[in-house]
């Protein structure tokens, strides 16, 4: 399998996606760098990895931090001499009406969803750039491909996640790179984003949604094995992916 020895750098690492992620790509033979800003939970999750025979380092990482994600990067090729993946998970969604005019959670949300993108981009890209060869995987959202009321900032950042990764695909192809990009929309997974909404209708709304609809987030963490495991040549830029009940 080619995840086998992989060098995989995963933000939002310290639960639900990305911890779930970290669990399957470890037991696959990867060699995992988590990132998130809890540390006590990166170090149970690094010490339940190595026990169980994996490799697995962490950094306590706030993406909103350009020098927290080059210094994560750079931890990856410090321990294991290279990176293959990075996996761009760390996400907040808080989400309310425009109206409510949660203007700080509006400002929270763009800083981690898309400059805690773009600066994990920013980190991995000069080497991905220079060694020909990278793959670089986002979590968007469902929210991501249609509006929702009550999500139009989060929809927003994540609509901008899309863009940011299909343009990366297609310079990276222009310029030769070889960067495999794989960008993933999750319906309703149970994780801590609903932990994030202070609205009180809209924490009640999501929270009866997810509880009729919710899968568990290592559904998402196959599917980021599957793009991982794909040959070098091939390239499956996009999964949309929730609950066979849900109509999203």
């Amino acid at each position: 399998m080619t995840i086998e020895n992989k060098v995989v750098v995963i933000t939002g690492a310290s639960s639900g996606i990305g911890e779930a992620t970290a669990k399957l790509l470890a037991s696959k033979g990867a060699k995992v760098v988590l990132g998130a800003r809890r540390k006590d939970k990166l170090k149970a999750l690094a010490d339940e990895i190595q026990n169980a025979g994996g490799h697995a380092v962490y950094r306590v990482t706030d993406v909103v931090n350009p020098d927290d994600s080059k210094e994560l990067v750079q931890l990856a090729k410090d321990t294991f001499g290279s990176i293959d993946v990075i996996f761009l998970n760390a996400g907040l969604m808080p989400n309310a009406p425009l109206s409510a005019l949660k203007t700080d959670e509006w400002n929270s949300m763009i800083d981690v969803n898309i400059k805690g993108v773009l600066n994990g981009i920013a980190a991995v890209l000069p080497t991905f750039t220079s060694q020909k060869s990278g793959h670089v995987i986002t979590t968007s959202s469902v929210a991501g491909l249609k509006a929702y009321p009550g999500g139009a900032v989060y929809g927003a950042t994540k609509w901008a996640v899309r863009d940011l990764m299909e343009v990366l695909r297609m310079e990276s192809a222009q310029e030769g790179t070889n960067i495999r990009t794989a960008t993933i929309y999750p319906a309703a997974i149970h994780t801590e984003l609903l932990e994030t909404i202070t609205d009180k209708n809209t924490a009640e709304g999501m929270t009866a949604m997810y509880e009729q609809y919710g899968i568990t987030p290592d559904r998402i963490a196959k599917v980021v094995a599957f793009a991982i495991d794909q040959p070098e040549d091939t390239n499956v830029n996009e999964f949309t992916v929730g609950p066979t009940n849900q109509p999203w």
